[in-house]
């Protein structure tokens, strides 16, 4: 394992954390993020920093679109995965939008979105059930030719599923991200088994064509450790590379701290081959101190790199406290922001 006070990671680090949060539920009834926001994916398009996110109503997810000049101050712009009751879809529930294909992969490089066959592509999965992550999940991938990423379609099955899977991802599929290498696409997902306190972990597949995808026999290829702070959860893959070493912002969960609590924190692993991963010895980004945005979880990490300081998004969890716009039972879930430096 790397420690933490490990010189190859230090450009990794992000101690700076912004006191508020850059998104919120709107509380609004029947509003599609009325309870929470979640999951971001940052990213620059049309000489705008876009933000891909999720929105909770207590029916299930639904993901949207928010736009910023400054990463610092966001404003909603469009629902781009809507839910659809009425038919009998296998994604009719809606659908937690988690990735973006980029152009580049380098984590220094300003993310932009790629055309695949004249298509930009967009990674989501979706439950089957109405409710808080109700039953197991599968994954889709949707695709647009509109310039403002607005009038997207979406496919008539899953794309990856659990069911041609093993044990450890019987209960179901959560975030993936797709990467390009040597000419073949790389899906990293997490997924649960099916036990009552269920396990994370984070599985690989690869594909020539985006449509064929095959798992990696050495699954999952980043596992919990029973003896460390990621014992149930090695979740939420967020991959980038760092001239040949790639770079995992992940996270962890499982261990109980003095505070009588578990808390989700986001971990770093690196890997040469994308194969054989070497984590990071503890967390690098732990929940916050009580009463802050995250003292609940710090969680489901999206990097970019913009003038010459890598921002760190993430959702930050806390009990709710009288005056929060949104909750969802009894949570106060927000999207945040730490940096390499205090930009604000």
């Amino acid at each position: 394992m790397i420690e933490l006070s490990d010189t190859r990671i230090q450009k990794y680090m992000t101690p700076y954390r912004y006191p508020k949060p850059v998104l919120h539920g709107s509380g609004t009834e029947g509003a599609f993020d009325s309870m929470a926001v979640d999951i971001p994916f940052v990213f620059r398009h049309q000489d705008c920093f876009y933000m891909l996110y999720t929105g909770f109503d207590g029916k299930g997810y639904q993901s949207a679109l928010a736009v910023s000049d400054d990463l610092l101050h966001w404003k909603h712009k469009a629902v781009i995965l809507k839910r659809h009751m009425e038919s009998d879809r296998w994604d009719r529930i809606g659908g937690a939008a988690t990735w973006m294909i980029k152009e580049s992969d380098s984590l220094w490089e300003v993310p932009r979105l790629k055309k695949v066959d004249g298509k930009y592509w967009m990674v989501y999965h979706s439950y089957p059930g109405t409710g808080y992550e109700s039953g197991p999940a599968e994954i889709g991938l949707a695709w647009t030719q509109d310039e403002e990423l607005l009038d997207w379609h979406f496919p008539d099955k899953p794309v990856f599923s659990w069911r041609d899977g093993e044990a450890w991802e019987a209960g179901g599929l959560y975030k993936a991200c797709i990467i390009q290498n040597d000419g073949l696409w790389y899906m990293f997902y997490n997924a649960k088994d099916k036990k009552e306190r269920w396990t994370e972990q984070t599985g690989m597949a690869w594909s020539p064509d985006l449509e064929h995808w095959t798992r990696c026999r050495e699954n999952p290829v980043l596992r919990v450790n029973p003896d460390s702070w990621d014992e149930r959860f090695v979740s939420d893959p967020c991959i980038v590379k760092d001239g040949d070493v790639w770079v995992n912002f992940y996270f962890g969960y499982g261990r109980m701290y003095e505070d009588g609590h578990t808390h989700a924190q986001e971990g770093l692993a690196l890997s040469r081959d994308l194969f054989t991963w070497e984590k990071v010895k503890e967390p690098i980004l732990t929940y916050g101190k009580p009463g802050t945005i995250d003292s609940g979880h710090a969680h489901k990490a999206s990097v970019l790199f913009y003038n010459g300081i890598l921002y760190h998004f993430y959702c930050g969890t806390r009990p709710v406290q009288e005056g929060d716009a949104a909750q969802a039972y009894g949570e106060y879930r927000t999207i945040c922001l730490a940096g390499q430096e205090k930009v604000w």
